[in-house]
């Protein structure tokens, strides 16, 4: 039987040994061998993931998987079997299944008995026609678009389930869960709602685990990975994985084993909190997190507590995520050297689409001069910039290696002086494009399955309005006085990442008097101006006073997404540094530690 919570006062340990699909392989090993832990988790999916592992099954129809899952079990499941610990994954991908099956066949070569379940019913493919026929649109959430007419054919669609699906799994006995597309925060909603014997309606302890497993799910970002005062870091040559010691009432301390790489600060958990979020709240299937009620306390050496997070009923609808065929694609990229680079890069550019036949041909181009070069150049890469052209249609043929990257080789020694390009010439490649929707959840059940019995668990079903009372957090005087040009980043960090098509960009001040400051000066119109790519597009901010902080969202700038982005950081993940890079008046008072 599931205990209560009045019954439960030990702290659940559950760390994350995964961030994405190509993690560290060994952090499995490192976070079983490396200290107590309880749960141990792994987040491989994003939508661009989806898209690869469908790739991966129209190759082979059994796969569809994250294989390097099975390598990290080999290594420590008998270690977690022997020790107790609960493996959580959503490693399941496009065929959890199949993945449980390999995983069985594994555990029966290492002589371990292993109860293994499958959390699945986030596959929507084959219940498309089904939802339209009911009504349901499943219109582009960032266009509006209805899916039917629109010459769209999904090659994958998958929901994004909450926890109580694992919840379910572990309390019938499961060793080992897998899943399919479920929410990366759902991975610690699951365990902890199951170990403390939560109930559907305790929003401010569900919205405390989901804070939780946003904060784990991307792996070493919260122990100093991508931070942006990286010098503070120790050890990142090999930064430690996180864990959260979960309370039965939500509080936790986010937390590495002892003698890792790494660092567990508020600066590196404030950090990961802003990475890929909106605005106050935070949404998810089981609860909606209110991001402006957490309060963060450093408790030791690589220890944060966290606590006074306030939970609200989730939304009516679940999240879609769909991916289609948008076509092919190829890129040549010449390097500029010298002098006369933007006439050099023109003439470039009529002389390949002239060889190609016309720019015309294509479905979609785009053609971006990187001036990397500098005046005076210390070293011959110092004065080289690149041309970077990329063509899309939906005839393979047309954007192939013979039709246009063989063109560009072509040019080598009848072109401007000191014509190169970055590699040979590539054949064309499929890409997907992202098409993000929703559905009410009611029509979206899990279903748990387990030593052969399947289990129907339904969703968190309609509940009234509940708005968390959220205590407002006193801002000090902006300082005053004379500033300094300066690099944001010298008082700011930030941090930035991708949502389908949007970015965000999360800036945060080292103490209240430099958020003021923060708050004060950095705009929606300072920010377009800064960012100059977001000029003509739609900006969001929201601000988080109890975290320093403030988040700016710019939708389109990724255009349909990820896989199909023609961007040199097609996740937005450099944008934040972009933006710390700036230079901005400063006033004194907060550089004069800096």
């Amino acid at each position: 039987m599931t205990p209560s919570i009045g019954q439960v006062s030990e702290v659940l340990r559950i760390a994350n040994c995964s961030g994405f699909y190509g993690d560290r392989l060994s952090a499995a090993r490192e976070m079983v061998e490396g200290g107590p832990i309880d749960v141990l988790t792994g987040d491989y999916l994003a939508e661009l993931t989806m898209a690869i592992l469908w790739r991966s099954r129209a190759r082979d129809p059994d796969g569809g998987y994250a294989t390097t899952f099975l390598a990290q079990m080999e290594e420590v499941l008998a270690t977690c079997v022997e020790k107790g610990i609960k493996v959580v994954s959503n490693a399941g991908g496009l065929n959890p299944r199949g993945l449980a099956e390999r995983l069985r066949k594994l555990a029966g070569d290492l002589g371990l008995e292993v109860r293994i379940a499958t959390v699945e019913g986030d596959d929507l493919l084959g219940r498309l026609d089904e939802l339209q026929d009911a009504g349901e649109m499943l219109a582009n959430m960032d266009t509006g678009v209805p899916l039917a007419g629109s010459g769209v054919t999904p090659v994958t669609a998958n929901a994004y389930l909450g926890g109580w699906g694992i919840a379910r799994a572990l309390a019938r006995g499961a060793d080992v869960v897998i899943t399919g597309r479920v929410t990366d925060a759902a991975l610690v909603i699951g365990p902890a709602a199951w170990r403390f014997g939560w109930g559907r309606h305790d929003w401010d302890r569900l919205a405390g685990a989901l804070v939780a497993g946003h904060v784990i799910e991307c792996g070493a970002q919260a122990t100093g990975g991508n931070y942006a005062f990286f010098r503070e870091v120790p050890g990142l040559d090999h930064v430690g994985f996180p864990l959260v010691e979960m309370r039965p009432d939500g509080s936790f301390v986010v937390t590495k084993h002892p003698g890792t790489g790494g660092l567990v600060s508020v600066g590196t958990v404030t950090a990961q909190l802003l990475y890929e979020i909106g605005g106050l709240r935070y949404l998810n299937p089981d609860v909606t997190a209110r991001f402006d009620s957490i309060r963060l306390r450093q408790q030791g050496p690589d220890r944060v507590e966290v606590t006074g997070v306030k939970g609200e009923p989730p939304p009516p609808t679940v999240k879609v995520a769909l991916n289609y065929l948008g076509g092919y694609r190829n890129t040549v990229t010449f390097v500029i050297p010298g002098l006369d680079v933007e006439e050099k890069a023109r003439l470039a550019e009529e002389a390949l689409w002239k060889a190609v036949g016309g720019r015309e041909r294509f479905a979609e181009t785009d053609v971006t001069l990187i001036r990397s070069d500098r005046p005076d150049p210390p070293t011959n890469e110092d004065a080289l910039a690149y041309l970077r052209i990329t063509v899309k249609d939906p005839d393979p043929d047309k954007v192939g290696r013979d039709a246009f990257s063989r063109k560009a080789v072509e040019m080598a020694l009848a072109h401007y002086p000191g014509f190169v390009l970055t590699g040979p010439p590539e054949d064309a490649r499929p890409y997907a494009v992202y098409w993000p929707t929703a559905v009410p959840a009611e029509l979206v059940p899990q279903t748990v399955e387990l030593g052969g019995e399947v289990e129907v668990v339904p969703p968190t079903g309609p509940v009234g309005p509940v708005e968390a009372d959220v205590a407002p957090t006193p801002i000090p005087p902006a300082p005053t006085g004379p500033t300094r040009r300066a690099p944001l980043g010298l008082v700011a960090g930030a941090r930035s990442g991708d949502k389908g098509g949007n970015a965000n960009v999360g800036v945060w001040a080292r103490d209240p008097v430099g958020y003021a400051w923060l708050a004060a000066y950095l705009t929606v119109d300072r920010f377009r101006r800064l960012i100059p790519e977001a000029a003509g597009l739609e900006v969001e901010r929201y601000e988080f006073p109890n975290l320093n902080a403030l988040n700016f969202v710019v939708k389109g700038l990724l255009g349909e997404g990820v896989s199909s982005s023609t961007r040199t950081d097609p996740q937005a993940k450099t944008l934040g540094e972009y933006l710390r890079a700036k230079l901005v008046d400063v006033p004194e008072a907060l550089l004069d530690d800096r």
